[in-house]
């Protein structure tokens, strides 16, 4: 008997299977683990979390590293999936001669346009010009309201602009009511002696006049080019209840901006597309080439340094030139990226349209070899390379109760989709493209403007609610569950996570079921899109309704709504889907690591 540990390492995690083979018998697995994968996966770096998994499994079999007679790597570790996912746009380097705020609790309603001064200059000014006052952090609010009041008896005062979060409190006191804009955290850049509007909505009821470019040209007497200019500024105070525009001194703004740029495509046949053009027309262009040999950037824009980018990250990891690497597929998908305002006063944004890129990278085709080379030098046990990854997977498949031959199976990773077909008495055949967990984990992130991935993956991987009460959520389905013990104070009236560990607070202000959408959508055009290029790429007439039966592999086929997506999907075409249970235990998981040892009889 001779003890093998078959090893996947894949984009996010590296998984083992342990088993004890002889000749002529099936493998007998008496273990499995998984951990997080070291590095960028095909690189040196993974042998640290190699080393984890197997020290994990072999204690679980309580057998000693001495015992293991071989160990059998997967193949495809040299196609990196995502180290490429860059979202790509127009950058607008500064856009408009204007600036725009949007706090949460103004005061007042209505709209006042004035010159901006500061609150301490009102006792100097002269009547006859409508104002709007301007005051720091260092102004209390009944000090402020104080001010307003003495001043209101013989100066027009429309507006006001607060640093501190007082706008109710200033509002409440004042004499005279005018709108309120608070939180403006840059007050410090608020230009003084400058034309400025404020607008605050009821509760309830959104702005109207400084959401709309036109408005804005109305109140501040603004000529064709310069109200285009605005229209950035405009869209990023659509849907709020108030806002301020300020005029900037003449002269003060200039604009630079980067283009998305193109891509050219090296195959059977050479074709270009403009970014700009949208995802479809992008993988339009992608599946008219043949079989894509490297896919390059048009240099000094977007997407031209995001994939040199790629080649420079993967020749320092490969010891290559980067000029050498070669991206041989990638995933583009139609998403909305929030924009900075330059000139905003508190991080204001925009949504603008862009295209989500993940890309793949073939290097040199010997690096496994080496990593397995490595291996061997720091365990004394012999590594080997096993078979292409998606083969392996199909062979960890057919472990699966009532699976059998002609399988098709979808791996769907971290950073990327594997698709392969057997059929009885031929070799399977399989294709690695570009684009899955991390891809919807980008998208969700742009999308929704959140700053670490960390909030991106639990909005990806867990459901939603929101915490009406102190002692009842209402579930993103629509139902409502109650507790008999307080919730936590600081997840009243908020948009929660469902963890297993418990409730998360996400940091966003959009709608419970806006955020449900981003997150399915991004799942659909990543997973449902793939899935279905990959099969198209496997089936022998390029038709998924070729394919009968399709198990689903992988990390991800353990989330709670992609599998039903892609099932759902493939229904229309009569395909039957559902998820793998390797070796009756494994769930979707260990499907290559199982496969790998399986396949140990026949390499022999």
């Amino acid at each position: 008997m001779t003890l093998i540990a078959g090893i996947d390492i894949g984009n996010a995690t590296t998984e083992v299977a342990l088993a004890e083979a002889s000749a002529g018998a099936a493998p007998a697995f008496v273990a499995s683990s998984i951990v997080p994968t070291t590095g960028i996966k095909g690189t040196a770096q993974n042998t640290q979390g190699v080393f984890a998994a197997l020290t994990q499994a072999l204690d679980a079999a309580g057998r000693p590293l001495a015992d293991l007679g071989l160990i059998r790597i997967n193949e495809a570790a040299p196609v990196i999936g995502d180290v490429a996912m860059e979202t790509i746009s127009e950058t607008v380097i500064t856009e408009s001669t204007m600036i725009g705020h949007n706090p949460t609790t103004p005061g007042g309603l209505g709209i006042g346009v004035g010159t901006t001064v500061p609150v301490d200059d009102l006792p100097r000014l002269s009547p006859g010009t409508p104002y709007v006052v301007v005051a720091d952090r260092g102004h209390g609010f009944e000090q402020v309201a104080a001010a307003i009041n003495a001043a209101s008896e013989r100066l027009d005062i429309t507006g006001v602009i607060l640093q501190r979060d007082d706008g109710v409190l200033v509002h409440n006191r004042l004499t005279r009511k005018v709108p309120i804009v608070d939180e403006v955290a840059l007050i410090d850049k608020v230009p003084i002696g400058m034309p400025a509007a404020i607008e605050v909505a009821d509760v309830g009821r959104i702005i109207e006049t400084l959401a709309n470019p036109y408005g804005i040209a109305t109140l501040f007497g603004l000529d064709p080019d310069e109200t285009a200019s605005v229209v950035p500024m405009a869209r990023s105070l659509v849907g709020n209840r108030s806002a301020v525009v300020i005029k900037t001194p003449a002269g003060d703004v200039t604009e630079r901006r980067i283009p998305s740029g193109s891509l050219q495509f090296v195959g059977e046949r050479s074709a270009e597309v403009d970014v700009d053009l949208g995802a479809e027309e992008i993988m339009r262009v992608a599946g008219s080439v043949g079989e894509i040999r490297n896919i390059k950037g048009e240099p000094g824009t977007n997407v031209g340094g995001m994939m040199e980018k790629v080649r420079v990250v993967m020749g320092r990891l490969t010891d290559r030139d980067p000029g050498g690497i070669e991206v041989t597929d990638l995933l583009a998908v139609d998403t909305q990226v929030p924009q900075a305002v330059t000139g905003g006063l508190a991080g204001e944004f925009h949504l603008e349209a862009a295209v989500g890129i993940a890309a793949m990278v073939r290097a040199d085709k010997l690096q496994m070899q080496r990593i397995a080379t490595e291996m061997t030098e720091q365990l004394g046990i012999a590594v080997e390379v096993g078979g292409v990854e998606a083969d392996m997977a199909v062979r960890g498949a057919l472990t699966t109760p009532g699976s059998s031959v002609p399988i098709a199976i979808l791996d769907m990773g971290a950073g990327s989709t594997d698709a392969a077909v057997l059929r009885a008495g031929q070799q399977p055949r399989s294709i690695h493209l570009a684009g899955a967990g991390n891809m919807v984990t980008l998208l969700i992130q742009s999308e929704l403007g959140l700053e670490t991935s960390e909030d991106a993956e639990n909005v990806k991987r867990y459901p939603l609610a929101r915490v009406e009460t102190l002692f009842n959520i209402r579930h993103e389905d629509g139902t409502v569950q109650f507790f008999d013990e307080p919730l936590p104070p600081h997840t009243f009236a908020r948009t929660v996570v469902l963890h297993p560990e418990g409730m998360i607070p996400l940091p966003l202000r959009q709608p419970l079921e806006v955020i449900r959408q981003v997150r399915i959508r991004a799942k659909e055009r990543v997973f449902v899109t793939n899935a279905l290029r990959a099969l198209r790429a496997v089936s022998p007439t390029a038709s998924v309704r070729d394919i009968a039966h399709v198990v689903l592999v992988g990390g991800s086929a353990l989330d709670f709504e992609i599998p039903q997506l892609v099932t759902r999907a493939l229904a229309e075409y009569r395909v039957v889907a559902g998820r793998a249970n390797i070796r009756g235990t494994q769930g979707p998981r260990n499907a290559v690591a199982t496969g790998l040892v399986l396949a140990w009889e026949g390499s022999r």
